[in-house]
This record gives C-alpha cells, sequence and structure tokens, in this order.
C-alpha cells in the first residue's frame, strides 16, 4: 500500500478537517510531528478545523491541544459533538421535556457531565429514575459491559431517550483498544432504548463545521482520521476528500484488514497517511 506525505497533497486542497484522537494525539501525548503539521497547513493560508467526536466543549479540547503543544492560532475552529448536541437540543432538533426540569443519566469519563450541566439538567446516579441519558464517553477499560448493561436496562425498559455525543465504537487506552461511547449505546439500543447519535459520521457535525467556510465546497476539502466507519464514511457522506492514517485504532491493522474494512464499508480511500506528517 503506497502511503502518502501531507506536504505533497495539501495543495490540493483549500480547507481540512482533522481528527483529535488516533491522529494528533493519542489521549495522553501527541504524535511526534503532529503540532508541525497543524503549524505547515495553518502557514499555507487554507483553514484547518478539528472536528472530534467529544462530547465537551470547545474551550475544553483547545486547552488540551495547547497543552499538547497545537497552537489556537494555527487552526480557525474545533469543532465538537458535545457542542452541536447544544445546538440541536436548543433548536428543538432534539426534543427534550418542557414542562418539568430533567433528570439526567451520564455515562462518560469521571467528572464529565457536560451536557447535563449545560442543558441545566438535575444529575442522577441510576436509570430507575432518569428522563434523559447521556452518553459522552466510556470507561469500559475498567467497567465491564455487563454492568454498563445492568446500569442502563432501567431506563431502557421505561423508554427514556438517549443523546450519544460520541458515535466512536471504539476507543485506544494504555490497556488496547475498550468499547468507546458509540457501544455503550449500541448496548442501549439493543436493550430497546431510543438513541439519538451526533456526531461523526453524522451529517450535522459536518455541517456545523462547514458552516463556518461555506465558501468552501466539501470535495476542495480533506478529511483526516484514523477511523474507516467514522471518519471516513461521515467525509464520504459530506463529500469530502478522505486521507486515513493508520495511528490511533488502526495502528496494528494490516494492509489487508484495513482494505477489508473499507470494502465492507463501500468506501473509497483517496489518500493513506502512515501518520499525520510533513
Amino acid at each position: 500500500m503506497h502511503f502518502d506525505r501531507l506536504r505533497d497533497i495539501a495543495d490540493r486542497y483549500d480547507a481540512f478537517f482533522l481528527d483529535q484522537f488516533g491522529v494528533v494525539h493519542d489521549g495522553t501525548d501527541a504524535y511526534p510531528g503532529a503540532p508541525e503539521v497543524v503549524a505547515a497547513l495553518a502557514g499555507l493560508g487554507k483553514p484547518v478545523l478539528f472536528v472530534t467526536n467529544s462530547g465537551r466543549p470547545a474551550a475544553f479540547n483547545e486547552a488540551r491541544l495547547a497543552r499538547l503543544g497545537v497552537a489556537r492560532s494555527h487552526y480557525l475552529a474545533c469543532v465538537t459533538s458535545g457542542d452541536v448536541a447544544i445546538s440541536l437540543c436548543e433548536d428543538g432538533t432534539i426534543a427534550l421535556p418542557q414542562d418539568r426540569e430533567i433528570r439526567c443519566l451520564t455515562l462518560s469519563s469521571p467528572g464529565d457531565t457536560n451536557l447535563s450541566d449545560r442543558l441545566g439538567c438535575i444529575p442522577v446516579e441510576t436509570g430507575e429514575n432518569a428522563d434523559l441519558v447521556v452518553i459522552a464517553g466510556s470507561q469500559a477499560d475498567r467497567i465491564a459491559m455487563s454492568d454498563y448493561e445492568d446500569h442502563l436496562r432501567p431506563a431502557a425498559r421505561r423508554g427514556v431517550p438517549c443523546i450519544c455525543t460520541n458515535p466512536d465504537r471504539q476507543m485506544l487506552t494504555p490497556r488496547g483498544l475498550v468499547p468507546a461511547a458509540g457501544a455503550i449505546a449500541d448496548l442501549y439500543a439493543a436493550l430497546g432504548g431510543d438513541v439519538t447519535f451526533v456526531g461523526k459520521p453524522h451529517g450535522e457535525i459536518y455541517a456545523a463545521a462547514h458552516a463556518l467556510i461555506a465558501e468552501i465546497p466539501p470535495a476542495r476539502i480533506l478529511c483526516v482520521g484514523d477511523s474507516i466507519d467514522h471518519d471516513m464514511a461521515g467525509a464520504a457522506a459530506f463529500g469530502a476528500a478522505r486521507a486515513l492514517v493508520r495511528t490511533g485504532i488502526l495502528a496494528d491493522a494490516d494492509d489487508a484488514t484495513v482494505a477489508a474494512q473499507v470494502a465492507q464499508e463501500g468506501l473509497t480511500i483517496d489518500h493513506h497517511l502512515a501518520c499525520l506528517e510533513w
């Protein structure tokens, strides 16, 4: 399989949508050379946007990127699935109860009740008395999926709506790949619950990002990601060009495995990148 370098293809595009996890960093450290790539793209005078399946707001993600060496001045915006979900709730696209305060069960990383807090919900710890379930992250590296199932079953049985602000089904941890928030949301759906997914590969997050550079047609935008069924499938549906990196969740995948997954999704990949390097 031939791997391109970004410096050799960047001139073909007028804007860049970059994934975060698995592309620029691994959740703890930036990949070698990745911050320099963002700087180099910015130096071309073309807009760079992070389009990320993060349930947290842009400011949180911007602060993390800054800690990892990605200067805020080098990209136009950080568009997060959490912020998009808030907009969809506020404009009524996602219908929420209007006649009472909403009791919200949040499943995410420790301390993350972002969506619940911003909507003014009352936090609850169990599905037994929740009016809304928010799945924004996963702790499946230390919480068994069977425990998540037990936690969610009472809410699903009562038909409580769920918003998943991170549709990723796998996430990279120091222990390897584990089920991500999207997999937990799939479990909720399997229990009979109604789930609204916000984030890649679904179109709303691409529409929100594109609204910031509406003059640039999707075909002139290069989307860079490490997930075939989220980053690449979402970019294809949006009509953008696609560059798949072999870091993140594909770090240990061989060419045959990648090719099989791409074929299964019915996709074509415009560029294969070994990593985000200039």
